[in-house]
């Protein structure tokens, strides 16, 4: 029998979960062992998962789960440098030579275990089966417009938090614009034909901002982009990855530019494949700007989690999505996890 072990997220700021109580439901209809460990923290109760059949663990038991046990969480395991002789599910950000991500493939190495990660979960055309993307770049531009209106009163952004929804949201964000009496920035989002990008392009203008969308076609030429400096706010919304090319480059903390707000939602700054040049690190909820000029301001948003600002709606749509995947686990060696695993075996043995 499969036992799926869904463990409680270990990081602050993280409420989501890959898998809804209905989903476990239809897992242990299909024969599936599904465990749930408790989590104060979780958008959804322990008591919804206990009805709908799971078992219930303590928190953070899941290093003592049975070594054929597949342990399912979102964000990075406590960083305790132990050996992980499990399987695991998550997204990992392993492969693209994060030093993190070295790290934590030296456990895996060690401990004999396995990482199918969530975001090389991937059809037969190559493309994600199951994403946070809308969300985050929902949250993204979210935050992004909290940044430009505190610049207005002369601040960097203050801390963040999670919503109970987005019309939450939506409402706090328009009465921080509404206060500047300024006309609404203009905003530039690169990637806005995929999920981060759409999430993004319509928050924006849910807020009445002027947002003009590039995908592909536009970038092609490779650069340089002097129409991103252009725009007082700039999304990112694609991933880094090799051959990507420079929208931001590291002199861009120049004068002669609108730019005010950069906001990475694909945050991934220690990859040789940034196409954002102007940072080394992600920001986090308590601050959430990074100032990396003065004259003018320029600032940076990099949060790493944030479909976590709207823990219920991205865990919903996340949980659907991934569903029909997760019922594919009694063949985890092949299809898309058979992927998933090619991918991890090859870089775990450096190759």
């Amino acid at each position: 029998m499969t036992h799926l072990w869904v463990r409680a997220e270990s990081r602050s700021n993280e409420e989501r979960v890959g898998i809804t109580p209905e989903g476990v439901a239809k897992l242990r209809a299909a024969g599936m062992r599904v465990t749930v460990e408790d989590s104060p923290r979780r958008v959804i109760s322990t008591e919804d998962y206990a009805r709908a059949g799971a078992d219930i663990a303590v928190e953070g038991t899941w290093p003592a789960a049975p070594d054929d046990a597949i342990i399912f969480g979102l964000k990075e395991l406590p960083q305790d440098g132990t050996p992980l002789h499990h399987r695991h599910i998550m997204f990992g950000h392993a492969f693209k030579g994060q030093p993190d991500g070295q790290v934590l493939l030296r456990r895996f190495r060690e401990g004999g275990g396995a990482l199918y990660d969530l975001e090389y979960l991937l059809d037969a055309d190559g493309r994600r089966l199951a994403a946070f993307g809308y969300w985050a770049g929902f949250a993204g531009a979210a935050v992004s417009l909290k940044c430009w209106a505190a610049q207005q009163r002369g601040e960097i952004c203050p801390p963040v938090q999670a919503y109970a929804d987005q019309h939450r949201l939506t409402e706090d964000l328009r009465a921080r614009l509404d206060a500047t009496n300024l006309t609404r920035p203009r905003a530039i989002v690169v990637g806005a034909k995929g999920r981060v990008g759409r999430g993004a392009a319509d928050l924006l203008s849910q807020l009445g901002v002027a947002v003009t969308r590039w995908d592909m076609a536009e970038t092609a030429h490779g650069g340089p982009f002097p129409e991103i400096l252009a725009h007082d706010i700039f999304i990112n919304a694609i991933l880094a990855q090799p051959g990507a090319p420079v929208f931001v480059p590291a002199e861009a903390v120049g004068p002669g530019r609108a730019l005010r707000v950069i906001g990475d939602v694909a945050c991934d700054p220690t990859s040789a494949f940034s196409p954002i040049k102007v940072y080394d690190r992600c920001t986090t909820w308590d601050a959430p700007a990074l100032r990396v000029a003065e004259a003018p301001l320029l600032d940076v948003m990099a949060i790493d989690n944030l479909p976590s600002m709207l823990p219920r709606e991205s865990s919903l749509d996340y949980a659907a999505q991934l569903l029909p995947v997760l019922a594919q686990l009694d063949r985890i060696e092949a299809g898309p996890w058979g992927g998933a695993r090619a991918i991890f075996d090859r870089h775990v043995s450096g190759r």
